[in-house]
């Protein structure tokens, strides 16, 4: 996992171009079962990807905390909610609330998160492989393709699959 996690940065970018091609046609010609399809291949590629295994996504990126992530978190953490913010997040530049730094504050030496049961729900759904409408958020999946082996394994078995 290790070599791949080293080299996936150079692959999804040598391949960057081809899937931004791959993700136009795709959103001109949406196939019948996409939906199934982006489904049945995350879950394959999730018996054989076990996230503990990697975390470079918690290690890399830090997640979109919404409204009610920090209402949710900050309750955990029996603080107050701008207390919360103060000390773990910060605005980004399109005024969101991220992380002041990454790994990931909550983010265990042995890969687990400490805050699991109420994670951010951008990390619960990461990497967004299995959503409706999959076609619409290529954006995100490009970006995600050079930090999720999973992503990347996903949208290559999706070009084999839709050739």
């Amino acid at each position: 996992m290790e070599h791949f996690l080293n080299d996936l940065p150079k692959l999804a970018k040598d391949k960057h171009t081809e899937n931004k091609t791959f993700f136009k046609k795709l959103k001109k010609k949406v196939p019948k079962q996409l939906d199934y399809l982006m489904q049945e291949l995350h879950d394959n590629e999730f018996k054989k990807t076990d996230c503990l295994d990697c975390a470079n996504c918690c290690k890399t990126t830090g997640p979109l905390f919404t409204d009610k992530d920090v209402k949710r978190i900050s309750k955990h953490f029996r603080m107050k909610e701008q207390q919360f913010v103060d000390q773990y997040l910060r605005v980004d530049e399109e005024n969101d609330y991220v992380l002041k730094s990454v790994p990931c504050t909550f983010l265990d030496a042995d890969n687990y998160c400490s805050i699991y049961d109420v994670r951010p729900k951008a990390c619960a759904e990461f990497p967004h492989t299995d959503r409706k409408k999959f076609q619409q958020i290529s954006e995100i999946t490009l970006k995600n393709m050079p930090v999720c082996p999973a992503a990347f394994n996903i949208v290559e078995e999706l070009k084999k699959r839709l050739a």
